[in-house]
């Protein structure tokens, strides 16, 4: 098991076949740099154009289609202290009539303590003053090449990962992807500082970060939508719109997941779900909405 420092050249706005920058063994472990959606760096600097720039992809051994890929986060660290948001609720979350009333958006300048580990807005903002919250890094758009030689938006998402901006992909979970590219082609960007649910005003606290991942391969482990796990639960993630569509996929993923790995019929794993599952919003800003479908690990019966 290798651990691989890799500074990255070039970046990409699309999640696809791309030439990969980098090959890596199952179990190893990579450092990287991410650039912020804008495309700027650790020194505020553009280096490449913005729309959630994408460091990679990282060639797998071994990986093919069919197979699935577990990337563990293991660290996401902004590396500068200047985050930028957008300031207005996006209008396909708020009633039509109620859209005319809100101010024109701007974006917000935030300052991220390292020591202190929270985010603090630059300047008062009304009643709000200068809002201090706890600092929770987490990965905005990640994900491997879709099937069918494609090259997808990083605006979006899709069964091969994309721009979900789940706050729950913070460092200590484990996220999987069905492989469907020789070397599944891994790509990362797009780091928040904070992020509340749905990312609901189009942005996080945006910024530049070092990412440590590691990954293993699942060998001949077919799954159709990304999934995760952290200490406490296991999760499934649909993304499509309208929104019932993508409730739809992730639910379907966790019934898959709890009868083919944990022994459940379909019944005993609806009878489980009817009453523990939980719901966590994923991202309703962008094309293609996202939906996670949680369940307690200590409701599970031991994995086969």
């Amino acid at each position: 098991m290798t651990v691989h420092q890799f500074t990255p050249d070039r970046y990409y706005t699309t999640i696809g076949w791309h030439a990969p920058v980098l090959h890596i063994a199952d179990g190893d472990t990579v450092v990287t740099r991410c650039v912020d959606a804008r495309g700027m760096d650790h020194t505020n600097s553009q280096v490449t154009p913005r729309g959630n720039p994408q460091t990679g992809p990282f060639f797998v051994e071994g990986a093919e289609p069919g197979d699935t890929l577990a990337m563990r986060i293991e660290r996401v660290t902004p590396s500068r202290r200047r985050g930028f948001t957008r300031s207005t609720v996006a209008p396909n979350v708020l009633d039509p009539e109620f859209v005319q009333q809100m101010p024109p958006d701007i974006e917000v300048d935030w300052y991220v303590d390292f020591e202190q580990q929270t985010v603090t807005l630059a300047e008062p903002a009304g009643a709000l003053g200068r809002l201090s919250l706890p600092l929770d890094p987490m990965l905005g758009c990640f994900g491997v090449a879709p099937a069918g030689g494609q090259a997808i938006s990083t605006a979006t998402s899709g069964p091969h990962g994309g721009n979900m901006d789940y706050r729950g992909f913070r460092p200590g979970v484990t996220v999987y992807f069905p492989v469907s590219a020789p070397g599944a082609l891994l790509h990362l960007g797009d780091a928040h500082a904070i992020q509340g649910d749905g990312e609901i005003v189009g942005t996080g606290v945006e910024i530049s970060s070092e990412v440590q991942f590691s990954v293993r391969l699942l060998k001949g482990k077919r799954i159709n939508w990304p999934r995760g796990e952290n200490d406490e639960h296991i999760f499934t993630v649909g993304n499509a719109r309208p929104l019932d569509q993508c409730i739809q996929h992730a639910t379907t993923e966790m019934l898959s997941w709890l009868t083919t790995d944990y022994g459940l019929d379909l019944r005993s794993a609806s009878i489980l779900l009817g009453q523990c599952v939980q719901y966590d919003m994923g991202n309703v800003f962008d094309p293609a909405y996202t939906m996670v479908c949680k369940l307690a690990k200590r409701f599970l019966p031991p994995a086969r």
